[in-house]
């Protein structure tokens, strides 16, 4: 990977940027940490060629949700669980309401 490859991912939340340890590092936590919620299938890094985990910002976010979540008490499995059921409510709330505006503006008296 050349410089270049790198710079041009630099606004790219789903690039993985991070070595499992540098990830562990930003988030305060220890790398079985991250393997944790790996095995619990809240996110999934992508492999290096030489097979290294390698984490994206938008999964460091992920991750330190569910480390808030087990920093308060709740168990790592129910952390990931927490997260994952918020992101589907968020999705089908993203959706209820897009299917509401396409129903609103193909029948405009539906909305009364």
């Amino acid at each position: 990977m050349t410089a270049d490859d790198t710079f041009g991912h630099l606004d790219d939340d789903d690039y993985p940027a991070y070595t499992m340890g540098r990830a562990a590092e930003m988030l305060g936590t220890t790398q079985g940490f991250l393997r944790a919620i790996g095995e619990a299938r809240l996110i999934t890094p992508l492999r290096s060629a030489g097979g290294h985990r390698r984490y994206s910002r938008y999964q460091l976010r992920i991750a330190a949700r569910a480390r808030e979540l087990v920093d308060h008490g709740t168990p790592i499995e129910a952390a990931c669980r927490i997260i994952i059921l918020e992101d589907q409510l968020e999705e089908a709330q993203r959706l209820n309401a897009q299917y509401r505006r396409a129903t609103e503006s193909a029948d405009p008296t539906a909305a009364a």
